[in-house]
């Protein structure tokens, strides 16, 4: 199967001549998804401690979740989406007028849920929801008309994820508190990284080692990785019904030894060279990471925020800025290498993740090691804006020679 294709630049285009940033998908949703998380992670430092209100209905542990979850990560996402789907369907990419509305519906957002105590949580929760919902009729339109049947499985978890959405305000409207629609966001993120994880990372890997260090090449797909994404869906739905049971420990166990043997697989400890692709092996060993602490939460060793933070800011974290980066370079005409910039952004990320890790770990020294992290987080983000804002907001070069 040809996976090596799907980040790949498209040399079809339709004339456009409107602004360079609304000429591909992954340009304003790169960039301003960038840009707020790295904000609304700043914001929300000051709301935990008090310093500071705006008019959210939600507490503001819940609107920093959800703004995480939900607001930024969706951005990425269909900048990502709007770049790979026309790769895998042949057709023409979103752009100008269309995509605007798009970032529009996204933004408008991000706004109805900071004013939600204004507007409403339940005009929030319309005007946040429409956004993924349109999104995912961009993508089933293309991917259906395409009629590119191996991505269903991306509408699925879009699916599953809008569920997640809706069930987050459902919750708080009907009883001021949250929970199941954090656990399913958090799941369709974590499958979406195992399914487009489990297909750039062992490809962009074999690319890589066949032209500058032959040897062992990474592992095919094969019924190996079908079998540790079925057994991870069914962990993850025990997880979101009842995470602290037994039985959800046990699986969570299992499914943490099946992804720590797939990642050993694809090779990533002979990529040392290359941090565009070592940071991907690193943000997916968060992964088993996250189901071992998760585990050990079950079994009552830990604290359950420990796994959560080990996939939210570890795996989707760093895998999010591993592929912005790497797509904002190859979509640009850029040369696909990780200058020392570049290099400082992977590590505030995963500095943010290791530290609100241990914060979870370390009850004594929670409060200081989450805001090391917080910080760290927003360096990530706000360097990524800072060096690829310019790459975003330009044209195209031409292929260097």
């Amino acid at each position: 199967m040809r996976h090596e294709v799907i980040l790949a630049p498209i040399p079809r285009l339709r004339a456009y001549s409107g602004p360079a940033i609304l000429s591909y998908g992954f340009r304003p949703f790169f960039l301003f998804g960038a840009i707020y998380s790295g904000l609304a992670l700043l914001i929300w430092l000051p709301m935990f401690f008090g310093s500071i209100e705006l008019p959210i209905a939600l507490a503001p542990r819940d609107w920093h979740v959800h703004e995480m979850l939900y607001g930024y990560l969706p951005a990425v996402m269909t900048g990502f989406l709007l770049t790979a789907i026309p790769n895998w369907t042949g057709r023409m990419p979103l752009q100008g007028g269309p995509l605007l509305v798009l970032v529009t519906f996204w933004l408008a957002g991000r706004l109805a849920v900071c004013f939600s105590a204004l507007i409403g949580p339940d005009l929030a929760a319309v005007i946040d929801v429409s956004f993924l919902v349109l999104v995912a009729a961009v993508c089933a339109r293309e991917i259906l008309t395409g009629r590119n049947w191996r991505n269903l499985p991306v509408l699925a978890v879009l699916t599953v994820f809008i569920m997640g959405n809706a069930a987050f305000h459902a919750e708080y409207i009907l009883t001021g508190t949250v929970d199941f629609g954090i656990r399913i966001g958090i799941a369709a993120a974590l499958i979406l990284v195992m399914l487009i994880g489990g297909r750039i990372i062992p490809s962009f890997t074999r690319n890589w080692l066949v032209r500058e260090n032959p040897g062992r090449l990474p592992v095919a797909f094969a019924r190996f990785d079908i079998l540790v994404l079925a057994a991870s869906a069914i962990a993850l739905v025990f997880w979101i019904w009842s995470p602290e049971a037994l039985l959800t420990g046990s699986a969570l166990l299992t499914v943490a030894a099946l992804h720590t043997t797939r990642l050993a697989r694809w090779a990533g400890d002979r990529t040392y060279k290359d941090r565009l692709v070592l940071v991907l092996h690193v943000a997916y060993a968060f992964v088993p990471l996250g189901f071992l602490l998760l585990a050990a939460a079950a079994f009552g060793f830990v604290a359950q925020s420990a796994g959560i933070h080990a996939w939210t800011a570890g795996a989707i974290g760093m895998m999010t800025l591993a592929v912005m980066t790497r797509a904002s370079l190859g979509h640009t005409g850029r040369v696909l290498v990780a200058s020392a910039f570049t290099q400082t952004i992977y590590a505030a990320a995963f500095t943010a993740a290791i530290m609100r890790i241990c914060a979870a770990l370390e009850p004594r020294w929670s409060l200081i090691l989450s805001i090391v992290a917080g910080l760290a987080w927003t360096a990530a983000f706000w360097l990524f804006a800072i060096e690829y804002g310019p790459i975003l907001c330009t044209g195209r070069r031409k292929s260097p020679a």
